[in-house]
C-alpha cells in the first residue's frame, strides 16, 4: 500500500508540473494568435519569436523531464524561465499586452514554492519591465507618460502573488486539519471492526444464546450458540426461536403476546425464566432466559439483548440426585424398622440392667435414624411437605446436655473441648425429637469443623419478649461471606470441605432451619474466614396451644 502510494504522489507531482506549464503555453499561443491578426508583420521579429520558441521549449523540457526523481528546487526553474521569456516577449511588443502572462508564472510560483517563490515571481517581472523601459529609452531615463503603467505592473502582480499565497496557506491548513479528522476517523473506524469483530468471537465462543436487536426489533446479532441451539428443533434458516414455546409444566403453550422474546422486544426485563423448547411427547430442551433493554444517552428504549442458556442436563442431574437420595432412603428405612423391631423385642424379655441400657440407647438412635430418613425423602422429594412435629413440654436443656453427652466420643478423638455455661431448665411446648435433631447437627457441625484441640463454647438463655436463645460458638475455620450465602441451600457443601475428608450431604442446615421455622423461631449462623462459627437458635418458649396455633399457620411453608 505505501508503495503504490508513493507513486500515486509521484505521479501527480510530474502531471501538476505540466499542467501548470500548459497554461503558460496556452496563453501565449492566445498572445500568438492576436498579434497574426492584429500585426503579422510581429512574428517575424527575432525577440518576439525566440520568447515564444523559449516557451515552448520549455513547456517540452516540463513534459519531457522526470520531475519526480528531481529535487523540488530544481522545479521553479520552469516558470523562471517562463518569466524571462514573456519578458523578451514584451520588450519586444510592449504594446500587445504581453505584461498579463507574468500572471501564470506568478500563480505557479506563490502556489508551488510558498514565500520566496512569491516575492521572486513579482520582483523578477517588475525587474524585467523597467529594465527592459530604460533599454528603450536609451538607458538615461524612463518617460514619464508610461510611468503608471509600468507602476501598476508590480502592484498587480504583487496583489495576485499575495491572493494566491494566503490561498494556498489557507488550503493547506484546511488540508492539514482534514487529514488529520480522516486519520482519527480512520482509526476510530479501525478500533470499532476490531472491536466489533472482538465481540463478535466472544459471543461464538460463549456456550448460551445470544439474540440482539435494536428500538425496532430488527435483529442485530445471532451468536454461534443461539443458532446450535435452534438446530435440533428444525427451525428454518430464518427463524431463531420455535414458533411455540411451553412453560414450566412442558405442556403449557405461551400466548405470543407473553413469551419472553415478545417481552424483552417490548423493553420489559425477564429474569432467569425458564422455558421449554421442543412438543410435548417428543425430545424437548429447558431454556433459562434473561433480557435486559439498551438504553440510549437521552434515557430511550434502544433495543436489547436476549440470553437462553439450555439447563436440561442440569435439571436432569437435580433430579436424578433426588431420585438417588429417595432410592437409598427407601432401603436404608428397612433394616432400619427391623433394627428397631428386633430392639423392642429385646427389651420386653428379662435382660440384665446393663445390657438393657444399651438396648434402650440403640433404640432411642434408631428411632432417631429413621426420622432422619424421612427427613431425607422429604428433602428430596420435589412437593412442599412440611415435618410433621408433636407438641409437648420438654426441657430444652436437658436436650442441649443429652447432645453434648452423646457428641463428646466423637468430640474427644479431636482432642476439642466443651464449654458450656450452666445450663438452666427451660421448659416450654415444642417438639423435642426435632429439636434434639437441630441441636445434634448443630454440634455435629462444630466438631466436623473445628480445629484440633478446638473449643466449642454453648449458652442457653433466655431473652426479651419469652425468647429462649441457644449459642454454639466453634474455633474452627470459618466461612467466606459467598459460601454462607448458600448455607442453607439443600446439599449446598462449601468448596474448601467437598473434597475434604469431612463428610455430609449437605441437607442438615436446611432441615434444621425448617424445624425451626415451624416452631416459630430462627436459626442463623455468624462466621468469618479464620475466625470460627457461631450457630444461634432463638426459639419462643410458647404453651402447647400457642405452638399448635402458629404450627398450623406455617403449613404449607417449605
Amino acid at each position: 500500500m505505501s508503495g503504490d502510494s508513493g507513486a500515486a504522489v509521484r505521479s501527480a507531482v510530474e502531471r501538476s508540473v505540466f499542467l501548470s506549464q500548459l497554461l503558460v503555453t496556452g496563453a501565449t499561443l492566445v498572445l500568438v494568435a492576436i498579434s497574426f491578426i492584429v500585426a503579422p508583420s510581429d512574428l517575424a521579429s527575432p525577440m518576439f519569436f525566440a520568447g515564444v520558441v523559449s516557451i515552448f521549449s520549455v513547456t517540452g523540457l516540463a513534459a519531457a523531464v522526470p520531475w519526480r526523481l528531481v529535487p523540488k528546487i530544481w522545479i521553479a526553474a520552469l516558470p523562471v524561465l517562463d518569466i524571462l521569456a514573456i519578458g523578451l516577449i514584451r520588450q519586444d511588443q510592449p504594446l500587445l499586452g504581453a505584461t498579463l502572462l507574468f500572471v501564470f508564472p506568478v500563480i505557479w510560483m506563490s502556489m508551488h514554492f510558498r514565500f520566496w517563490g512569491a516575492v521572486t515571481s513579482v520582483v523578477l517581472p517588475a525587474v524585467l519591465t523597467w529594465g527592459g523601459e530604460l533599454i528603450r529609452d536609451g538607458g538615461v531615463a524612463i518617460d514619464p507618460s508610461v510611468l503608471p503603467r509600468l507602476g501598476v505592473v508590480p502592484i498587480v502582480l504583487a496583489f495576485v502573488a499575495t491572493t494566491v499565497y494566503s490561498t494556498t496557506r489557507r488550503a493547506a491548513a484546511q488540508r492539514s486539519l482534514l487529514q488529520q479528522q480522516a486519520d482519527l476517523f480512520d482509526q476510530a473506524l479501525q478500533a470499532s471492526r476490531r472491536q466489533k469483530q472482538t465481540l463478535d468471537e466472544l459471543f461464538d465462543a460463549v456456550d448460551f444464546g445470544v439474540i440482539g436487536f435494536d428500538g425496532s426489533g430488527r435483529v442485530n446479532l445471532i451468536n454461534r450458540a443461539q443458532r446450535e441451539m435452534a438446530t435440533p428443533f428444525g427451525l428454518g434458516e430464518g427463524s431463531i426461536l420455535p414458533s411455540v414455546i411451553y412453560r414450566e409444566d412442558r405442556t403449557t403453550a405461551y400466548e405470543e403476546y407473553d413469551r419472553p422474546f415478545q417481552r424483552a422486544l417490548r423493553g420489559e426485563t425477564v429474569d432467569r425464566e425458564t422455558v421449554w423448547f421442543g412438543e410435548p411427547g417428543e425430545v424437548q430442551a429447558a431454556i433459562l432466559t434473561s433480557s435486559r433493554p439498551v438504553i440510549d444517552e437521552h434515557g430511550a428504549y434502544d433495543g436489547g439483548v436476549i440470553v437462553f442458556r439450555d439447563i436440561t442436563a442440569e435439571l436432569k442431574a437435580v433430579k436424578a440426585r433426588d431420585d438417588l437420595v429417595a432410592s437409598v432412603s427407601h432401603e436404608l428405612r428397612t433394616p432400619l424398622t427391623s433394627i428397631v423391631g428386633y430392639t423392642e423385642l429385646a427389651l420386653d424379655e428379662d435382660i440384665p440392667d446393663s445390657t438393657r441400657s444399651m438396648l434402650e440407647i440403640t433404640s432411642r438412635n434408631a428411632d432417631r435414624m429413621l426420622g432422619i430418613v424421612a427427613d431425607l425423602l422429604a428433602a428430596a422429594s420435589e412437593s412442599t411437605q412440611t415435618l410433621l412435629l408433636v407438641f409437648e413440654p420438654c426441657d430444652l436443656a436437658q436436650i442441649v446436655r443429652d447432645g453434648i453427652e452423646s457428641i463428646t466420643p466423637v468430640a474427644s478423638e479431636s482432642h476439642l473441648t466443651f464449654v458450656v455455661d450452666e445450663l438452666e431448665p427451660l421448659v416450654f411446648d415444642a417438639d423435642a425429637f426435632r429439636l434434639r435433631q437441630v441441636v445434634d447437627n448443630i454440634f455435629s457441625n462444630a466438631v466436623k469443623y473445628n480445629s484440633p484441640h478446638g473449643r466449642i463454647e454453648v449458652a442457653l438463655r433466655t431473652v426479651d419478649h419469652g425468647f429462649a436463645e441457644l449459642r454454639v460458638h466453634d474455633t474452627g475455620r470459618g466461612m467466606t461471606d459467598a459460601e454462607q450465602a448458600h448455607l442453607f441451600d439443600r446439599f449446598y457443601r462449601a468448596d474448601s470441605v467437598r473434597n475434604s475428608a469431612v463428610h455430609g450431604t449437605g441437607l442438615g442446615l436446611s432441615i434444621s432451619r425448617d424445624i425451626i421455622h415451624q416452631h416459630g423461631g430462627e436459626l442463623r449462623l455468624e462466621s468469618a474466614r479464620g475466625k470460627g462459627t457461631t450457630a444461634i437458635v432463638t426459639l419462643p418458649m410458647r404453651e402447647r396451644e400457642a405452638a399448635l396455633e402458629s404450627d398450623s399457620s406455617s403449613k404449607g411453608t417449605p
